[in-house]
């Protein structure tokens, strides 16, 4: 499969298949704001690639802070609900503990390397989110705000199950987090997006790892 780059448009990621005039404006500022950041983003950018006018845009989310904003926003819950469904596969009995986690590992680091939203996501989040703290505020409350708290709630399920020694499962699922997505993060940072197979390997380490400091002792 051909991988797509951060640099491609959301497309279907953040449009219905029936673009709205609506739709084409968020598509086309997450295209821009991916490209050249919020800094060097500009209205007439946005409208130009959306095929509108600059008042239109106005006009439907105002200035290009609220223009931001409310892409974070949009991406934040399509990113969530993919999430979600995913998290679904979590190992909650598993006879193997180590082969279950690894798999579902796999299939999260196979997940964020295929799907845009993800990607754009957290391109955003690495390139502007230490400039402009206060654009994620939304991705903050219930993106990662969300997620690391369901994962804990995962992992104390298994340690109340027996198959985990945690203490604290919150700081359980941030470093089982960390491992995950270290090294697939490092080869994002550098152009490069794994294959599954490598998301295999990367998965397999990370947990072999967590499980020596979490495994059932």
């Amino acid at each position: 499969m051909d991988y797509v780059r951060c640099m491609d448009t959301l497309s279907a990621d953040i449009a219905e298949p029936v673009k709205s005039k609506h739709d084409r404006i968020l598509e086309a500022a997450a295209a821009v704001f991916c490209q050249d950041g919020y800094t060097g983003a500009s209205i007439d950018a946005v409208a130009v690639k959306a095929g509108v006018s600059r008042q239109t845009i106005y006009n439907h989310v105002g200035d290009k802070e609220g223009l931001f904003k409310l892409v974070v926003a949009k991406l934040t819950e399509k990113s969530s609900a993919q999430f979600f469904l995913l998290l679904d596969g979590f190992p909650s009995e598993p006879q193997d503990i180590e082969a279950e986690l690894t798999a579902f590992s796999t299939r999260f680091l196979i997940h964020v390397t295929y799907d845009k939203t993800s990607r754009w996501m957290l391109k955003l989040v690495e390139n502007e989110g230490g400039r402009y703290p206060d654009l994620f505020d939304v991705w903050r409350r219930y993106g990662i705000g969300e997620k690391r708290p369901a994962i804990a709630a995962k992992l104390a399920f298994l340690a109340h199950g027996g198959h985990l020694d945690i203490d604290d499962a919150t700081l359980a699922a941030r470093q089982y987090m960390a491992l995950l997505t270290a090294e697939w993060r490092t080869e994002f940072q550098l152009g490069n997006l794994p294959d599954e197979a490598e998301c295999g390997q990367m998965a397999a380490r990370a947990v072999k790892t967590f499980l020596k400091a979490f495994g059932k002792r």
